[in-house]
């Protein structure tokens, strides 16, 4: 049940440390330097992700909120041993301990999807607060990347709905990117190993 919480950040926090995979595998070919009318692809999440500001926004996140997680990890886990003594015991045990154990469940189950979702909503909110604050610092840095290497028009790559079918891995801009923005915003780097990616959805 609580397989099926979806937090963006965490999963980021989780790879933090590693290279953010992008749709195309960037060649050392040059990026965009040749002719006019040029094009090129970035893969905006994980060029948030790979900043340091990303990686420490992403550990900070799940340091505020994995408290919260692992209570709801453990009111699933309990809604679940309930639901197998109701399965296994409802053979044997008396009227009226079937009705507290259903009561029980029930009980249970509503107050873990309320708190469920109190929760994604939450983290969604600050998700999204850091995504438009990183964003913006992000667009910046394209911007001027662009001007100066006479880009004419880049594409976000990262979402599902984007149109791109296909594009020449020369004109990944991801990675320069993301060295320009660390460049303009040094701040400090996540401090320890990445926590364990969350768990898979159902």
């Amino acid at each position: 049940m609580i397989a099926a919480l979806p937090v963006f950040f965490f999963a980021m926090a989780a790879s933090a440390q590693t290279p953010a995979p992008t749709q195309t595998t960037p060649a050392p070919a040059p990026k965009t330097a040749q002719g006019p009318g040029k094009v090129a692809t970035i893969h905006i999440q994980n060029a948030i992700l790979q900043t340091k500001d990303g990686q420490k926004a992403a550990q900070d996140l799940q340091t505020r909120f994995n408290p919260r997680r692992q209570e709801l990890e453990k009111k699933s886990n309990d809604i679940t041993n309930i639901q197998n003594q109701i399965r296994t015991g409802g053979a044997t045990m008396s009227e009226a301990a079937k009705a507290k154990l259903q009561r029980d469940y029930d009980n249970n189950t509503k107050e873990f999807t309320r708190a469920k979702d109190d929760f994604e909503a939450e983290v969604q909110q600050e998700e999204g607060k850091i995504m438009n604050d990183l964003g913006q610092k992000l667009m910046d840095v394209v911007v001027k990347y662009a001007t100066q290497k006479g880009v004419s028009v880049v594409v976000d790559v990262s979402s599902q709905q984007s149109s791109v079918l296909w594009a020449d891995p020369s004109i990944d801009i991801t990675n320069d990117v993301i060295k320009l923005y660390d460049q303009a915003h040094p701040g400090p780097a996540p401090a320890g190993p990445p926590a364990a990616p969350p768990a898979k959805k159902q």
